[in-house]
């Protein structure tokens, strides 16, 4: 594939990883925010990676402008509101790397992304991208009205040949109820191109479904590239009606696991986006994620990269 840029819809909040001795490290983290700085990473210096949310005017706000732009990502779509704030989230992790979050996020700028006036000219840039990802924390957090708004300008850059890409992430405690959380997926599910599904979200949106039900569900939605990640077990792939599987790799120690299924959805899409196969995707979004659950935090030392 030809140089392209790529817009990533989400949320960044501020934050706190709480160490063995209590004490805190402040950093910035967020499920689409850790896939666009890894892609940002991954993907050749022509290809452009923009971030789209709406942050405050403080000087935390600042700062994570200033780390994405480090990090070589395009910060043109991210809006600033006046007298807002980001939202903010606090890590405990246990002996087996295994982690707790409490989240501070009700009144984050996020939540008024995509209907503010400024909005109206984020939107129309989305129409000229050629990859747009967004995730089912993204949808929960820019709500009814800013998925009205969304929706018809992903048709529309679909029209124009963009791939629209979603990351399940369902995280029950940001819906009213899983109703309530089907309704808002289905609307979007109908617009996909490709999944990237981690098992155990989506058994807790269908339980009881497994891997070849949840493949034939999104087959009849008319989604035909599809892969379930399954934490340290082997992932599962069908795209254009083939199915893979490609064993996890193996890692001694584990510390965090945060961000490991973004890690991962950045080092398949990086993969894929440069014309490796499924198989050869897979490898690869395997050896970052196991590279990123052995340190701290969402985003691992650039130097620690996989090469």
């Amino acid at each position: 594939m030809r140089p392209a840029r790529i817009a990533l819809i989400g949320e960044c909040m501020m934050e706190l990883q709480q160490r063995a001795d209590g004490s805190l490290v402040q950093g910035f983290g967020g499920d689409t925010l850790n896939t666009a700085v890894y892609l940002r990473r991954l993907l050749p210096p022509d290809w452009q990676v923009s971030y789209v949310t709406a942050l405050g005017d403080d000087s935390f706000s600042d700062a994570m402008c200033r780390d994405w732009q480090e990090e070589g990502i395009d910060v043109s779509l991210v809006q600033r509101l006046p007298g807002r704030l980001p939202g903010m989230y606090c890590i405990q992790t246990d002996a087996q790397g295994e982690r707790r979050f409490l989240y501070w996020r009700n009144e984050a700028a996020v939540r008024d992304c995509f209907t503010q006036h400024g909005a109206a000219d984020v939107l129309g840039e989305l129409e000229g991208y050629a990859l747009i990802y967004l995730s089912g924390i993204s949808l929960a957090v820019i709500g009814q009205q800013g998925l009205d708004a969304l929706l018809p300008r992903l048709i529309e850059a679909r029209r124009h040949g963009a791939l629209v890409v979603f990351d399940n992430n369902y995280r029950p405690r940001l819906w009213r109820d899983r109703e309530h959380a089907l309704h808002v997926y289905h609307r979007v599910l109908k617009h996909i191109d490709i999944a990237l599904l981690t098992l155990e979200d989506e058994q807790a949106l269908h339980p009881g479904e497994d891997e070849a039900a949840i493949f034939q569900r999104y087959a009849q939605m008319g989604t035909l590239h599809v892969v379930i990640k399954r934490g340290p077990r082997s992932c599962l792939i069908e795209q254009a009606f083939k199915c893979y599987e490609v064993e996890a790799q193996e890692v001694e120690q584990i510390v965090d696991t945060t961000a490991a299924g973004d890690s991962f959805s950045a080092g398949y899409l990086a993969a894929w986006l440069m014309g490796a196969c499924p198989e050869t995707a897979a490898f690869r979004a395997h050896a970052l994620a196991a590279q990123v659950i052995q340190y701290p935090g969402a985003l691992i030392p650039l130097d620690a990269m996989p090469s």
